[in-house]
């Protein structure tokens, strides 16, 4: 029961949507330099080709690109499709190649973890905020993390064990457990109904074989967080009991925990990754 082999996640296939920055960036960085295989995918091509570049130089493990577009609903169906090819053209010997868009639907096809990271935000004042912010903001936070795992749900089913379940990684937000104070009503609202959907999906997919768990992520530097915390940094590392911004290694320490043997029995949970802003007295 030695360390080295409870947080072991080597070899294992994983998917991070909206890995190529941010939160989801570390997320992939913590896998790949941990030994495992990780599919990037965002609608900014470039960006995941880069990402990839970047994390291959790491070594251990790899890093392949998958650009999509989450607010299209065929884009999605073609990365589930793609990701089906890519891992089943792994079991083919180098001369059946040309066959392989044939022959993958008859191989194990496996992905051992979906991250769920992509996502997005808008924000303005409550008699101003418009009706087409919430058809934005939850069709990518909530009803594609839906779309998305039940499209490649066959693939978690391949991989998964009652001894080793394949694992379903929501990133969520303590706004979706707490009320925050800016007026971002879609997100809060997209992030408490994805960390239900979590719990929603921990208990059908349980009986697969397969967890699923939500990361409810304090503040840490991203795209979606620099205005933020740009105009009010010094405001929100006073509101976090651990007086600091999340790095890296703590969201992608969470990730290795919940991916590997240590996390096996965790489902159905919400994990506050937050230095404990979410339950900060603010008087």
């Amino acid at each position: 029961m030695d360390s080295a082999s409870l947080f072991n996640v080597q070899g294992k296939v994983v998917l991070v949507t909206g890995g190529a920055k941010g939160i989801g960036r570390m997320i992939s960085e913590g896998y790949v330099t941990n030994g495992a295989t990780v599919y990037i995918s965002s609608r900014d091509a470039k960006a995941c080709e880069q990402a990839a570049k970047e994390l291959n130089a790491l070594g251990k493990g790899k890093a392949h690109a998958i650009p999509a577009n989450f607010y299209n609903l065929d884009d999605v169906k073609k990365l589930a499709e793609e990701l089906g090819k890519r891992e089943g053209s792994k079991y083919l010997k180098p001369y059946l190649t040309g066959i392989a868009s044939v022959l993958t639907r008859y191989l194990p096809l496996e992905l051992h973890v979906l991250v769920n990271n992509s996502g997005s935000n808008w924000g303005a004042p409550y008699d101003e905020y418009p009706s087409e912010a919430f058809t934005r903001v939850l069709t990518l936070n909530l009803h594609r993390v839906f779309d998305l795992t039940q499209l490649v749900t066959p693939l978690l089913e391949k991989a998964a064990t009652p001894e080793d379940p394949s694992r379903i990684i929501n990133i969520g937000s303590i706004d979706g457990l707490r009320v925050p104070s800016l007026e971002t009503f879609a997100y809060s609202s997209s992030k408490a109904g994805l960390h239900h959907l979590s719990r929603v999906l921990a208990n059908h997919l349980g009986k697969r074989n397969i967890t699923s768990n939500t990361l409810a992520c304090g503040p840490f530097e991203s795209k979606m967080m620099a205005a933020t915390l740009k105009s009010f940094g010094e405001t929100i590392k006073a509101g976090v009991p651990l007086g600091r911004i999340g790095t890296p290694q703590d969201v992608a320490g969470s990730c290795l925990f919940l991916s590997s043997r240590a996390g096996a029995y965790i489902n159905g949970s919400t994990i506050a990754v937050d230095g404990g802003s979410a339950i900060a007295a603010k008087l």
